[in-house]
């Protein structure tokens, strides 16, 4: 006996040492030391573990997000499937105890006095405790058990994956809201400086300075500054009932909080980013794709074992008698115990094949895992370039802004002492409205860039 296990563990082992190697030879691949992106915005130092969006100082903010969490359905949605995970798991583990049945009843029949016998009765109870144990001889109910338990890890991390991503959708569809809410401000205070203009333009007509013309163009730019609003003002719409599903509400119960317009947050401070290492213990998906390799790695260890004899241990104790009265006595009393094997010797190749299917869903799993990490360390990098672009974006329209703003002035005043045509007031006009709305738009870019930067860095909540 001692030697056919020798046997059976090393058919076993072999194929598990293999796997192991193989494992190690998909799973160390080296990561960079450093991020691409070098610029004094970012630290080599860990970044913030929790609550990152506080360092926008939006008290606004803060409440949606802290509403979010405890109200979006899909976060019901991911705690429900960790639920399912977990009795899964449990469910896996009770495969390790024996099953007790209680059977009990009673027998009455009666045979046929025409078959050359007297017809006859008889009847008995009967009461009995059955047992029946596979026994965890080589270990393939506890790799089915270790495969459930990384399942239930792996969709704890999805959890956390689905956290990360609520609070930087909830940030990025607050500053869009902000965003469009500025973009309607601009429009409104252009639309007003454009209207004393056609004022001016009117006198100045008025009193045969000017011709028609300098009317209907300065009211031509007016009126296609009014006609940009509505639409405008349907974006902020929209982005009102995006915050709304977020946070598991209808609309009309955020509208009024939300329609009072506030700045964007002038954030310009440097980020902790790490190294690409941490990546690896931060970013939820990375960790999820890890499990499921510890997943496909226990399904094809229980697969291998599935190539060696089950063991059973049945059994039963109870009582039997023809009297109700005598069914506590010794001599009523019945036993059973029936130790058993099962060994699959041919099955038309059926193992082979979910070795194969096993091993080919292994190799997946370990592909899938690189392809995450890579996808994280590009998704650092997009976010780090485009965070540090945007800032320099921002610094060039605000110089925009200035000259814009000295240029229709300037433009102004000599067209009040006729000493420049009205087509410069109109160019500069045209020109001051769109650099606020481009400034405007940068400010909400550059925060939406850095919502991303934290979410692909796995900031926690």
């Amino acid at each position: 006996m001692t030697r056919i296990r020798l046997v059976f563990y090393m058919l076993l082992c072999l194929p598990m040492a293999m796997l192991a190697q193989q494992a190690e030879k998909y799973l160390e691949r080296p990561l960079p030391d450093g991020w691409r992106e070098k610029d004094t915005l970012f630290q080599q130092v860990l970044p913030v573990d929790d609550q990152w969006w506080k360092a926008f100082e939006d008290a606004t903010l803060d409440s949606l997000i802290n509403l979010a969490m405890k109200q979006n359905p899909s976060v019901f949605m991911a705690i429900n499937r960790m639920d399912q995970a977990k009795a899964q798991w449990r469910i896996s583990q009770s495969d390790f105890y024996p099953s007790l049945m209680f059977d009990g009843g009673w027998n009455r029949q009666q045979t046929s006095g025409s078959l050359g016998n007297p017809q006859s009765w008889s009847g008995y109870y009967n009461a009995a405790i059955k047992m029946s144990w596979q026994l965890d001889v080589f270990g393939v109910i506890r790799q089915k058990a270790k495969a459930q338990k990384e399942l239930y890890a792996a969709s704890k991390e999805e959890y956390n994956a689905t956290m990360v991503s609520l609070c930087a959708e909830v940030a990025t569809a607050y500053f869009n809201l902000r965003e469009m809410q500025q973009e309607v401000d601009v429009l409104k205070r252009n639309a007003a400086s454009q209207e004393a203009v056609v004022a001016i333009t009117e006198t100045r007509y008025k009193t045969g300075l000017v011709s028609k013309l300098d009317v209907a163009q300065a009211k031509s730019v007016y009126y296609s500054t009014l006609a940009s609003i509505p639409a405008t003002e349907a974006s902020v719409i929209q982005y009102l009932n995006t915050l709304a599903v977020l946070l598991g509400l209808y609309p009309q119960d955020v509208t009024d909080a939300l329609s009072i317009v506030r700045p964007l947050p002038d954030y310009v401070e440097p980020v902790g980013v790490g190294v690409p290492g941490e990546l690896l213990l931060r970013r939820p998906d990375v960790r999820a794709a890890e499990r499921q390799v510890n997943v496909q790695a226990a399904l094809l260890g229980a697969s291998k074992l599935d190539w060696l004899p089950e063991f059973f241990l049945n059994g039963s104790f109870g009582y039997a008698s023809n009297d109700l009265r005598d069914m506590g006595k010794k001599g009523s009393m019945t036993w059973s115990i029936a130790p058993s094997m099962t060994w699959t010797l041919f099955n038309g190749g059926q193992r082979l094949n979910e070795d194969r299917l096993q091993r080919a869903q292994l190799d997946e799993s370990i592909n899938s895992f690189n392809n995450t990490v890579l996808t994280a360390v590009q998704e650092v990098d997009n976010a780090m370039s485009a965070y540090k672009n945007s800032i320099k974006q921002i610094v060039a329209c605000r110089e925009m802004l200035y000259q814009g703003k000295e240029a229709f002035d300037l433009s102004l005043d000599l067209y009040k002492q006729g000493l420049t045509p009205f087509q410069n007031v109109l160019d500069a006009q045209r020109s001051l409205l769109t650099y606020e709305n481009t400034l405007v738009k940068a400010k909400g870019y550059s925060l939406v860039c850095l919502v991303q930067m934290y979410q692909a860095l796995g900031g926690g909540w």
